[in-house]
């Protein structure tokens, strides 16, 4: 019988009857001030899997081991079970939201070179900044598994940035969390859609991302359907 394992701020999971395997399912729901906003969006749950599900297989196709089994529905889909990394690996190519309030920057600015964050996954806490030696002194990760993750990290970026410049979009920064399989392989979990990365027009510097809900600039939902849309006919063009 399957059980509610989990709900998080747009996803639930639950088990499946593989001990192996979960069952993700996307709300229509966005949240902002991590958690504290909450609204509904129809047609978001469906727009999100959709964005993650062709991302997923983009990078699978191009080496990236994950955690995607298969898309099941509109706002379902089959993962491998993971034990969860508490960390998320973010990084900045372009200057935006908190990076640039933080040091009082300009928004928009590209940077020399990727900034590479990591953060301790917390809503407690408020997803605190967490370094190398702090990470490994709290047993939450080796070095060598971070060099790993990180690895991982920066291949994606170079993959996702030409995929959504070919789409007509800029990969301004992103999000990624990792974890451990039931024999303690690393491999790229969550999801990659709007709600953890920031993409803005190339042209126009529109955002196609969760900032129109954060800041009020657009309806999400049909951001989220332009940004499946245009990756859509990408993929096509690529294949």
């Amino acid at each position: 019988m399957e059980k509610l394992l989990y709900t998080g701020k747009a996803k639930q999971m639950w088990q499946t009857d593989d001990p192996e395997v979960l069952r993700v399912v996307y709300m229509d729901q966005a949240t902002a001030l991590n958690g504290k906003e909450k609204d509904h969006f129809a047609g978001k749950g469906k727009a999100a899997n959709a964005i993650s599900t062709l991302v997923f297989q983009y990078l699978v196709r191009h080496g990236i081991q994950t955690h995607f089994i298969k898309k099941l529905s509109d706002k379902e889909e089959l993962v491998k079970k993971c034990q969860m990394v508490p960390l998320e690996f973010v990084t900045r190519n372009v200057i935006a939201g908190h990076f640039a309030s933080r040091y009082g920057l300009h928004e928009g600015d590209s940077l020399t070179e990727p900034v590479e964050e990591t953060f301790y996954k917390s809503d407690q806490l408020d997803d605190p900044f967490i370094n190398e030696s702090a990470t490994i002194a709290l047993g939450i990760a080796t070095h060598q598994e971070l060099e790993q993750m990180w690895g991982v990290c920066r291949e994606v970026n170079t993959l996702l940035t030409h995929l959504f410049a070919q789409a007509g979009m800029r990969l301004v920064d992103f999000k990624l969390e990792f974890g451990h399989l039931s024999d303690g392989k690393i491999i790229l979990a969550d999801e990659f859609s709007p709600d953890n990365c920031r993409l803005w027009d190339l042209k126009t510097n529109d955002h196609l991302d969760k900032d129109v809900y954060r800041r009020d600039l657009a309806d999400l939902t049909t951001t989220y359907d332009e940004v499946l849309a245009r990756l859509q006919q990408a993929i096509a063009e690529e294949n």
